[in-house]
């Protein structure tokens, strides 16, 4: 207010009658509670109806008095009579880059500011004039001072506008603007002044548009929630045309400046006028289902009727206008796009000279030690063999002083070689980066659901013999009594694809299937490994099992055996629960959000910060990662055939219902339901670092979800009679998830319980979920060894022609198998960039305008409980790392479980939970 005032230049006139809250009244409305969220009172909420006195009774008796007329006027009509001005400050957001077109423009916009072609603002009242039945509207206003403020170079610029409002004008409930000058602007958040009620805040954290590309005045509502039959009249027309606006009417090509929400499918992912290689088959349909994206518009290519025409980088992917990366965000990404272009064409030059195997595990350390330039004078071959421009020639040279160099991944950083044991190996199915896949066995040996008249018989190669010798003297069933056996199991998705995956020239995969043994310790071993291939494959036999090594040869093999498993693991992992059940699944909730929840709806309040950039990032994602010839396709076993495999996983296993925390653990067979622990269940192996802090952010989601649906949903019929609510919902299932509308598992939304669930999940999968599965890609990753994300060979058997070269040179047989050194340097720069969290980001218990987000100061205040709890449950994971106790997460070499940390500085620090989909 201070700020405001100072900006203002002289004091208002209400302030003689004590209209504007003081700061201290201010701070007692939001101030937080004793670190902990308290059970609001669930009396019903009274509706602000009736006329808001716009000035103090005092000032209205006192110029009613000095009324010179004899009529006897109604209170209505005296207040009618007396005009009174507010203020506002403005605050818009700089740029901190131009380039050459936007500088001038901005000089242009600053010039014809002076001659009236300004930004234009409109006060709107939450009440209907009596008379004509429309809302009381404010005289229109200009910001001042526009062009003598364009020079500023300060990121925020602060503009005030004065109104002239009746002293029944009531409560402002929104505000127009119109953006008369040629260049959009970004409007940050507007704070009226001079109302007896106090401040009036308008979180805007928009790009509003000029006039001559979006002709309609932009509509923002102040931070008072409303649901949908609560909106105070003069607000319900704006309401419904502002969603109007934001649906768009399905039919176009989007403009980027556009800020329209709607669907398609998966239809942009190929490229087939470049080439019928590029082909790629339309995902979402009843032929292959999928979720939906957001609808760019775009003309069809020549080849293919039913295909998007791409847009290739650098080019820009349509989003809304409000969905595009801001500017530092933006930054961080070019920067490690440039990084992964630059880690990517030395070592695809260095190919062409020498071979393209790692040599030995040395050079693979040199990356980290000395960079892709691996011997003196390197530079000087590459100039002369490719005669490149000067700027790249520079950035090359630039190299030696670490541009090139890889960071040493986090998984080297307490022992370099603790990768290579199997205790580790096992540990990271529970405490790694896909800590998601492991399940209890619960039948011995497993059993394949594949239609056995087409991938053969269902049963495993697995026996009792395979195992007996590894679980410390248990019986297989004892250890199946016991819950001592786990399994990650990747047969039945890779096996339909297998055929087609290794006929491509330098993939080859199996289908594989690991049985793990929990030990009286608490730590899991692998005990075996079956590898699969299809049953009509000419030379191998489609099934054999390897176990711990007795000797060289057989350690030779359990190595690549393991290699083989997390090359699985790493293209389901970034397929299925990475790609699809956090960026894919999340996309339609969030189309479906914007264009049928208000910005005045408590719901899409509490859901804002959680969508943040999700938009942004599965359009760059179609573009450049998941498309023909993308990186995913380059860099994973799956190549071209990764994105069917993900939609197959959509179709055979993803369930909304399932996707929470709890329910997935309880799936797995990783916990039983028990009412007497504190989340509801129980572990079945105690010390599983992602279950245990897992656990404990779900549950503060959950608290922090309950609080605020029972603010405004006191009683179910609420919930039931919510248009925007239901119709959000409802849309999010048959338009986003179209091709599963049917299915019987998806949650109802008739209670408080039911919204309750269905809103935690979507958090915690946007949040919590998002972040285990993203972040440690380059700090475990990033040493390809440890995660090969795709192989290159099969293991040979004595009856192979390979099998000579293997047992002689057993080293160069393992390089061999693995990702090329350009493979790798890409796929490294690739993970690096995914990793790396930017400046700007926005941590859970962490809110943009965390005072004034929602005008509901109980809100407010429960929400800085939640910040509070947040902190609470760093401090348990911190303490949790240091138990030598949880031998899963804490001992010698054993890196500590930081991925659901909440907090993070920026960059690749293998910890930080941000509030959405973000990277």
């Amino acid at each position: 207010m201070a700020l405001a005032k100072e900006l203002m230049g002289y004091p208002l006139i209400t302030e003689r009658s004590s209209l504007v809250l003081s700061a201290s009244h201010f701070k007692k409305r939001t101030q937080t509670t004793q670190f902990s969220i308290n059970a609001f009172d669930r009396r019903p909420r009274k509706a602000k109806s009736g006329v808001v006195a716009a000035i103090s009774e005092d000032l209205v008796k006192t110029l009613r008095f000095s009324t010179t007329t004899g009529d006897r006027k109604s209170e209505e009509e005296e207040k009618a009579a007396v005009k009174f001005k507010v203020r506002a400050v403005v605050t818009v957001r700089n740029k901190n880059k131009e380039d050459l077109k936007e500088t001038l423009v901005k000089h242009l916009d600053a010039f014809a500011d002076k001659i009236g072609r300004n930004i234009v603002l409109e006060l709107i009242s939450t009440q209907l004039d009596p008379k004509t039945r429309l809302p009381k509207k404010s005289n229109a206003a200009v910001l001042k001072d526009w062009s003598k403020k364009s020079k500023t170079k300060a990121e925020r610029v602060h503009y005030t506008a004065e109104f002239t409002v009746d002293a029944a004008f009531g409560s402002p409930g929104a505000i127009t603007v119109m953006n008369k000058h040629q260049k959009e602007f970004f409007l940050e958040s507007i704070t009226i002044e001079g109302f007896a009620l106090g401040p009036v805040h308008f979180p805007c954290n928009s790009w509003v548009q000029s006039q001559k590309d979006h002709p309609e005045k932009r509509i923002f509502f102040t931070n008072q929630p409303y649901l949908p039959n609560e909106t105070p009249g003069g607000l319900r027309v704006l309401r419904e045309k502002e969603l109007k606006n934001l649906r768009g009417d399905g039919t176009g090509v989007r403009k980027l400046s556009d800020r329209i929400y709607d669907f398609d499918v998966y239809n942009d992912l190929g490229n087939p006028d470049k080439s019928s290689e590029l082909s790629r088959p339309k995902l979402g349909g009843q032929e292959i289902p999928y979720p939906r994206r957001c609808r760019t518009g775009r003309q069809t290519t020549v080849s293919d009727k039913e295909a998007e025409s791409r847009v290739e980088k650098p080019l820009p992917m349509y989003v809304p206008r409000d969905e595009q990366f801001e500017e530092s965000k933006q930054d961080t990404f070019a920067a490690g796009r440039l990084k992964a272009v630059l880690h990517h064409l030395i070592p695809s030059l260095k190919a062409s000279i020498v071979a393209e195997d790692f040599a030995d595990f040395g050079e693979i350390d040199s990356l980290y030690k000395e960079g892709l330039l691996l011997k003196l004078g390197f530079q000087d071959d590459i100039f002369k063999k490719f005669p490149l421009p000067k700027v790249v020639v520079d950035t090359l040279q630039e190299s030696t002083k670490g541009l090139l160099k890889y960071d040493t991944p986090k998984i080297l950083s307490k022992d370099k070689n603790a990768w290579l044991r199997d205790d580790e190996f096992a540990r990271q199915a529970i405490a790694g980066i896909n800590p998601v896949n492991i399940e209890r066995v619960k039948t011995y040996p497993p059993v394949s659901n594949l239609d056995p008249k087409i991938y053969g018989p269902q049963h495993s190669a697995l026996t009792h013999d395979h195992i007996i010798g590894h679980l410390d003297g248990f019986s297989v069933q004892q250890a199946l009594e016991e819950n001592r056996l786990y399994m990650l199991d990747y047969h039945d998705i890779f096996l339909p694809f297998l055929d087609r995956i290794n006929a491509v020239d330098g993939r080859k995969a199996y289908a594989t299937r690991t049985i793990f043994f929990l030990t009286r310790l608490g730590t899991l071993k692998p005990v075996a490994i079956e590898l699969s291939l299809p049953p009509n494959g000419p030379k191998h036999r489609s099934k054999r099992v390897l176990t711990p090594p007795v000797d060289a040869t057989s350690n030779w093999m359990w190595q690549l055996a393991k290699a083989h498993v997390s090359s699985n693991d790493a293209g389901v992992h970034q397929l299925v629960n990475h790609w699809l059940r956090t960026h894919a699944c999340l996309e339609p909730f969030i189309l479906a959000a914007h264009r049928q929840l208000s910005a005045m709806h408590p719901i899409f309040k509490l859901l804002d910060p959680h969508m943040r950039y999700t938009l942004e990032i599965n359009a760059l994602a179609r573009q450049s990662l998941i498309s023909a010839d993308g990186v995913i396709e380059g860099g994973f076993t799956a190549g071209a055939y990764g994105m069917e495999m993900s939609a197959a996983a959509y179709k055979s296993s993803w369930r909304f219902d399932m996707e929470g925390l709890p329910a997935d653990l309880i799936r797995r067979g990783m916990a039983i339901p028990d009412a007497t622990q504190p989340h509801g269940l129980k572990l079945l192996i105690e010390d599983y670092p992602y279950a245990n802090d897992g656990l404990l952010l779900w549950s503060a989601i959950q608290t922090w979800v309950r609080t605020y649906v029972e603010r405004y949903y006191p009683n179910p019929s609420l919930i039931k009679t919510d248009s925007e609510l239901q119709n959000w919902y409802s849309e999010s299932i048959n338009v986003g998830h179209a091709d599963l509308r049917d299915a019987d598992w998806w949650p109802e939304l008739s209670t408080v319980d039911d919204l309750v669930s269905i809103l935690t999940t979507l958090i915690w999968l946007a949040s919590a979920q998002h972040a285990a599965l993203n972040f440690g890609q380059y700090p475990y990753g990033g040493y390809v060894p440890n995660r090969p994300p795709l192989m290159r060979r099969l293991i040979p058997d004595e009856s192979d022609p390979e099998y000579a070269s293997f047992i002689s040179n057993p080293e160069k047989y393992y390089f061999s198998s693995m990702p090329s050194l350009a493979q790798t340097s890409k796929f490294m720069a690739v993970v690096d960039t995914l990793s790396t969290h930017s400046p700007d980001e926005e941590y859970i218990g962490e809110r943009q305008q965390p005072s004034i987000w929602t005008g509901d100061a109980e809100i407010v205040e429960a929400f800085y409980g939640f910040a509070a709890e947040i902190g609470r449950i760093e401090k348990e994971i911190e303490k949790r790392n240091a138990d030598p106790d949880r031998r899963n997460r804490c001992g010698a070499g054993v890196l500590p479980y930081e991925l659901l940390v909440p907090s993070s500085e920026p960059g690749v620090t293998c910890r930080g939970i941000p509030n959405s989909v973000s990277i």
